[in-house]
């Protein structure tokens, strides 16, 4: 009796085994030709027989699955796209080989190209936090591109979890990632640059499609980045110690990264250490003497250390580079007016005496003059800047005091258009 009954049960598991080969071949016929819904019917049928399949049985069912929910998750629906990721990673844990790896792949490629199109969206509407869900799951599908955790670790530093950025900071910077890639890039036939993934896709390109100037390029390091992110965590969570000890360290295996004497300028700046944020901003200069972006951040720097005739002379040498520099002439602006205070104080306190009245006349004068220096300013910036309200309310005030009529309305009609 013993002997019929285990007889019986391995005919049992024949038949499920059976049943279950058929409902994996179907699905994998329905995937092929596009009926996804289809498909997925057939290997919700085959999941229940699952613990009776062997290892290549199994794998078949996983690609399969990741291929379905792959195409049915689109780029909308996460939940369908980590399923899909979690058969992908069940598929790779038995070890395909041949034509499966090469299906594997493919089915990887797919499913993160899905995702990271998806987690662009997310960045778009300002949903960052998902956005990092669905890089961190791109990466732990195929985790040789390690780009995908430091894109997710940004997300997160925007979405404001700092906690798990800098976990993720730390795990790329203990792999050594710094983000330097190889590109291969050409023109085609239109004049557009394409990047291809590899040097021979590029020349065949240039062979047979006509495309032009084949160059190889490579990108830079972004491990600068990723430390002055890791230090602003630390510095915004009180831990300046922490990060002093990371700069500090990564200064001294790349003493002329100029990327991370910025972020070393930027750490003393945010720990109100002018004196040392000014002198890491010289010796960048030094290398980068033409970046108007360098003396106006010097600029920003001598003001808020309240050495305001060494900022306006930054400021200046910002625009004598480049001209048009709005923010550097608003400032230029806010700092010669921050002296009317002063003036018109004196001239409030003066009595009636002749040499009150004499002193008067002489502050009134000054007055005039700082008008007449700060007008050109303002006028730029207002050109550049023409939606700034308080920016033409200002300018408008100035023509008032100097008696330009035309010039004060035609500033007030553009303040009344703009609500202000």
């Amino acid at each position: 009796m013993k002997t019929r009954i285990l007889i019986a049960g391995m005919m049992l598991a024949s038949v499920a085994v059976t049943a279950q080969k058929k409902e994996i071949k179907k699905a994998d016929k329905a995937i092929k030709n596009g009926n996804t819904v289809e498909a997925i019917n057939y290997l919700n049928q085959a999941e229940a027989l699952l613990g009776a399949a062997d290892a290549n049985q199994k794998l078949q069912y996983y690609l399969i699955k990741a291929e379905a929910f792959t195409k049915d998750g689109g780029t909308g629906n996460f939940d369908k796209m980590k399923t899909a990721a979690d058969a992908l990673i069940e598929a790779e844990k038995l070890a395909p080989k041949g034509d499966n790896a090469t299906r594997l792949e493919a089915a990887q490629k797919a499913l993160r190209i899905n995702l990271v199109n998806s987690a662009i969206g997310d960045q778009d509407t300002k949903n960052y936090l998902m956005a990092s869900k669905k890089l961190t799951m791109s990466y732990s599908i195929s985790k040789k591109d390690t780009s995908d955790l430091y894109y997710a670790a940004g997300n997160l530093v925007n979405g404001k979890d700092f906690d798990t950025a800098i976990s993720y900071y730390k795990k790329l910077l203990d792999m050594g990632f710094t983000g330097i890639q190889q590109q291969y890039v050409a023109k085609d036939p239109e004049g557009k640059e394409v990047n291809f993934p590899n040097e021979e896709e590029r020349d065949q390109a240039v062979l047979l499609y006509g495309h032009t100037e084949p160059v190889n390029r490579t990108t830079p390091s972004v491990k600068g980045d990723i430390l002055q992110k890791v230090t602003l965590i630390h510095i915004n969570r009180g831990e300046n110690e922490e990060a002093l000890a990371i700069m500090k360290e990564a200064r001294a295996a790349n003493p002329n990264d100029t990327n991370l004497m910025r972020s070393e300028a930027d750490l003393a700046y945010k720990m109100g250490d002018m004196e040392k944020y000014d002198s890491i901003m010289n010796e960048i200069i030094k290398n980068d003497p033409d970046n108007p972006e360098l003396y106006y951040n010097l600029g920003v720097g001598a003001a808020q250390n309240g050495q305001n005739e060494k900022a306006l002379n930054y400021y200046k040498k910002a625009l004598e580079l480049r001209p048009d520099y709005a923010i550097a002439q608003i400032n230029i602006a806010a700092l010669m007016l921050a002296g009317e205070g002063a003036i018109v104080e004196e001239m409030n306190n003066l009595g009636m005496s002749a040499a009150d009245e004499k002193r008067y006349d002489e502050l009134k004068n000054q007055r005039i003059k700082l008008y007449e220096d700060v007008l050109p300013y303002l006028e730029a910036a207002v050109q550049s800047k023409s939606d700034n309200v308080e920016l033409v309310r200002t300018l408008m005030n100035i023509y008032s005091q100097l008696g330009k009529d035309s010039e004060y309305k035609a500033m007030k009609a553009k303040l009344e258009s703009m609500g202000g």
